[in-house]
């Protein structure tokens, strides 16, 4: 019984998927995972799919996100010089007294490789995940 319905959630995520691929408001879109870790508290992680219009940028995706999980937020800062940095996931703001910060990843079969853009410019790949992990610099 428990694993008939671990089938039919696995399907409907995959229909669900299928049809964001698609089109994101009439356009062609690139399926994404995007999930949310933090590794100075015990918080399970937490995991979203969405999509973003092809050739897009994640902040699309983060929004998008928020805008369908009411449980999911983030801020963001921005530097005349560098741009737009996450400031806050879900609540939980990096902090230079604390010496917390919101890395950006992208996973790839247990690989972790940091971005080399922000938010606001990053364009993610079809079915890729991103891991936004809450860490301390003074720990690495």
């Amino acid at each position: 019984m428990a694993s008939t319905r671990m089938a039919l959630l696995s399907m409907g995520l995959l229909l669900f998927s299928v049809q964001e691929t698609l089109t994101v408001k009439g356009q062609a879109s690139v399926a994404i995972r995007l999930s949310v870790e933090n590794d100075l508290s015990n918080l399970t992680p937490e995991t979203y799919l969405t999509s973003v219009v092809k050739g897009g940028v994640l902040l699309g995706a983060l929004r998008r996100i928020q805008e369908m999980q009411p449980h999911f937020s983030f801020t963001l800062k921005e530097d005349p010089n560098y741009g737009l940095f996450l400031e806050s996931v879900n609540g939980v703001a990096g902090s230079e007294k604390e010496q917390t910060y919101w890395e950006i990843l992208s996973e790839d079969s247990g690989e972790y490789t940091r971005l080399d853009v922000g938010i606001g410019c990053y364009t993610p790949a079809e079915d890729e995940h991103i891991v936004l992990r809450f860490r301390s610099w003074a720990i690495i």
